[in-house]
């Protein structure tokens, strides 16, 4: 009795005094907190708040009777899910298409930050990111319009040089056998120089002791990128890395939407664009619900797993 008698106030006291130093900290950093307050209104509307629909995941949901009038189901939408043979090409399209991003696309960025790193031509450098950068800013609909210029078979400006050439013209925007290389393609196109941008603030941080300390070793250009520099921006790759793999079965939707055909869908429909298919076309709700509560589970499993692997490898990590 004494022991809980003395330990409660001790706990009280504690909290109280962890309570006081939370709030002397936001009168501290009262604007900082003031510039979180609207990222913070964000999630919580638009993304924590709609979690409370996934339930009808687990029902037979009808609009008209709304969530608390449906009928519960348990999971036999995700028995529908998993049994249905379409499931087996969702994945492996999405696998293969997300394994393209990174063995591909990943490391470009990198590779193009190092490059512009060693430019020392300001003007040149500058004028190289501003070229890199715009792609960024345009839409799906503009990115893939403009391939569907270059390529298409009737006058596209590609087809009508390999006929030129006396080549046959080639069904680039229908053939599956093109689908994967022009996903990845457009991807690098549109994103590589904006993914850029966090290797090279990254890289403004190293210290320039370590470079002089290498060029006293002999080391040239190339040893010190890969002895100084890329050991410097190693934690950002592999946070960068987690993150992506997170997003394994979350590819974007307007993307590969703009893409999809009749004749290239057995190797470009994926998850993203079968929600919205099912949900939104065919009005199965509680099943596009269901697909889309897999992807998140299935992401954030993988982003804690390889995130725990980081830290036992003796990285940092996310969190």
């Amino acid at each position: 009795m004494k022991v809980s008698s003395i330990t409660a106030p001790s706990n009280l006291n504690l909290d109280k005094r962890r309570g006081n130093a939370f709030l002397t900290a936001v009168k501290k950093y009262k604007l900082l907190y003031l510039m979180i307050l609207p990222g913070l209104v964000y999630f919580i509307i638009f993304k924590y708040m709609p979690m409370g629909g996934l339930v009808i995941a687990f029902q037979d949901y009808q609009p008209f009777l709304g969530i608390t009038g449906s009928p519960w189901v348990g999971f036999k939408h995700f028995i529908r899910l998993f049994t249905e043979p379409t499931f087996i090409m969702l994945l492996r399209n999405t696998l293969v298409l997300f394994a393209l991003n990174i063995v591909i696309f990943f490391p470009l960025p990198i590779i193009v930050a190092l490059m512009l790193n060693e430019l020392k031509h300001r003007h040149l450098k500058n004028w190289i990111q501003t070229i890199i950068y715009i792609p960024h800013f345009m839409s799906w609909v503009i990115i893939v319009s403009i391939t569907y210029v270059f390529m298409t078979l009737d006058g596209g400006l590609i087809n009508e040089l390999i006929a030129s050439m006396g080549f046959e013209k080639i069904s680039f925007l229908t053939s599956p056998e093109w689908l994967r290389t022009i996903y990845i393609g457009q991807i690098i196109w549109k994103e590589i120089g904006w993914s850029t941008i966090i290797y090279l603030a990254a890289i403004t941080v190293v210290d320039p002791q370590l470079y002089e300390a290498a060029e006293m070793d002999g080391a040239a250009r190339l040893r010190k990128t890969w002895h100084v520099t890329l050991p410097a921006i190693r934690p950002v790759i592999i946070t960068l890395l987690i993150l992506k793999i997170g997003s394994t079965l979350d590819l974007g939707f307007e993307h590969m939407y703009l893409l999809l055909n009749s004749l290239n869908r057995e190797v470009a429909e994926i998850f993203d664009t079968y929600i919205y298919t099912a949900g939104l076309k065919n009005g199965q709700l509680s099943f596009s619900t269901t697909v889309g509560l897999f992807k998140g589970v299935v992401g954030l499993i993988l982003v804690m797993a390889s995130n725990k692997l980081a830290k036992k490898m003796g990285e940092d990590g996310v969190y």
